[in-house]
């Protein structure tokens, strides 16, 4: 990153955070323009015209949001000659949208990752207005514009490792500012999808193959997007040969590639995975065939190293290359998880071993390590206990969504979760990540023994009795989990 970008953020993060905090209502600066689907393509470029707008909102009878007309769908019509149509048969559907109490950050991490430059904004799912860009020109001030530009354009991987380092001085700063932990998780998670995308793309310049379908792969926390400061790599391979080669011969051509950019990950601050759970390890570059049998295996194995593949390796998601390879994993083993009683109750067994960091005559159970005595581990025996037990919702349902708290939310009819429950426990699991940032962040160094470590007595009042109700919300999660499989 120039000297002069990193400059103008220094200057601009100084006292402007307080527009994160911003729900998107209070950005909406003009009445949205709208018009129905069934309006003509001349009446639509009309009131877009009369308004001074590159596009318009198209609406069904509710004021729902059913698409978008613009400059460019304008352009399309007219190429083909339907530029006489119906606004309808011309629009661009499903629009994205986001609920009126959303983040302004949330706009800006979702134009970010879809390539857009509007978000709709609704309330009880009637349009309200329209979020854009410049509307949001101040969070350019975090850098994201900034830093997806520049990631964009490196051609190095030293160029890369710096770009790496100036989004972990942001994000520490943005942990200073409160942000909150659901928003910066995805934060980080957005910028370093981007990064490590980049260093495929770079590494896979250097390496030749063909006919080869392939997918780069990340597993545990990078594939639950839910990426703090002390994050290794997780990451893997799944490929699908069109020429007919053996699976030995086209993993012979991608194990080079693999460690190459696990090598330049690694340089980038993506530590070194101590347990090689890496693409550049042969048993986790694979074809979809042998990923199958990989995980039947899981489903039938229940022996507590099995149990432990499956929370690493059933929490994956496709980072780059063909993406279909990873949907159809995915579909082909959540046929299997929700089928599979035996397996799923191991996994409720497994997952309820695990207690919540309280004690029975002190408010914590603390325990004393080389670097962080009388401390609590707040990924162990805070964080891990609402991960594990989304993620048997979500095998039991069929559910694709990876995060925590997508699941959570996903789960919840079919869990018999009442509403208020649902928030509860999300606001708990999410002031944990909030803590394990914090302290993260306030750490010159990280290591093992104290990344997701803290000392409970030296949080003020207020975060310690939140801390304590929120490993309580924890252990009710995992009683309810336990009555659900009968443990």
């Amino acid at each position: 990153m120039s000297a002069k970008i990193k400059v103008q953020l220094e200057h601009r993060l100084a006292g402007e955070q307080q527009t994160l905090a911003l729900p998107l209502r209070a950005l909406i600066r003009n009445e949205p323009v709208v018009c129905t689907g069934d309006r003509s393509v001349r009446e639509a470029v009309g009131i877009m015209h009369e308004r001074g707008v590159g596009s318009i909102v198209v609406v069904d009878a509710d004021y729902r949001p059913v698409g978008i007309f613009s400059e460019r769908d304008l352009l399309a019509a007219v190429a083909r000659g339907q530029d006489a149509g119906l606004v309808a048969e011309l629009m661009t559907g499903d629009p994205i949208a986001l609920p009126a109490h959303a983040f302004a950050y949330e706009a800006a991490l979702t134009m970010v990752s879809k390539r857009i430059r509007h978000v709709l904004v609704t309330d009880e799912e009637q349009l309200i207005g329209v979020v854009s860009e410049r509307d949001l020109f101040s969070l350019q001030r975090l850098g994201l514009g900034e830093l997806t530009t520049e990631i964009r354009l490196a051609g190095e991987v030293a160029t890369l490792v710096n770009i790496a380092a100036e989004i972990n001085r942001l994000t520490r700063l943005l942990v200073n500012q409160g942000v909150a932990a659901e928003q910066l998780t995805l934060y980080v998670t957005v910028l370093n999808d981007r990064l490590c995308q980049r260093v495929i793309e770079v590494v896979r310049k250097r390496h030749q193959w063909e006919q080869t379908s392939w997918c780069w792969l990340a597993f545990g926390s990078e594939g639950r997007l839910e990426q703090t400061f002390s994050t290794d790599q997780d990451n893997g391979i799944i490929f699908s040969a069109h020429d007919g080669a053996a699976p030995d011969a086209v993993r012979a051509r991608l194990l080079p590639f693999a460690r190459e950019v696990n090598e330049a990950l690694d340089a980038c601050g993506f530590c070194w995975c101590k347990g090689n759970i890496m693409a550049s390890n042969p048993e986790l570059c694979l074809s979809v065939e042998e990923w199958r049998r990989k995980m039947a295996g899981w489903l039938e194995n229940w022996d507590p190293k099995a149990l432990l593949d499956a929370t690493i390796y059933f929490d994956f998601r496709p980072l780059y290359g063909d993406a279909t390879l990873a949907a159809d994993l995915r579909h082909w083993i959540l046929q299997r998880t929700g089928a599979n009683a035996t397996f799923l109750r191991m996994m409720a067994e497994n997952a309820v071993k695990v207690r919540p960091a309280l004690g029975t005559l002190r408010d914590f159970a603390t325990e004393d390590t080389a670097d962080a005595p009388h401390s609590i581990d707040l990924k162990a025996y805070g964080a891990r206990l609402f991960v594990d037990v989304a993620r048997i919702y979500a095998l039991a349902q069929g559910l694709p969504q990876t995060s925590t708290v997508e699941r959570l939310r996903a789960a919840a009819p079919g869990a018999h979760m009442g509403a208020a429950e649902l928030e509860a426990d999300i606001d708990a699991f999410l002031f944990i990540q909030s803590l394990r940032l914090r302290n993260q962040a306030s750490r010159n160094e990280l290591n093992e023994n104290n990344a997701n470590r803290i000392d409970p007595d030296t949080l003020n009042e207020l975060d310690r009795h939140i801390l304590k109700e929120a490993l309580r919300l924890a252990r009710k999660l995992q009683q309810r989990l336990a009555l659900n499989y009968q443990l």
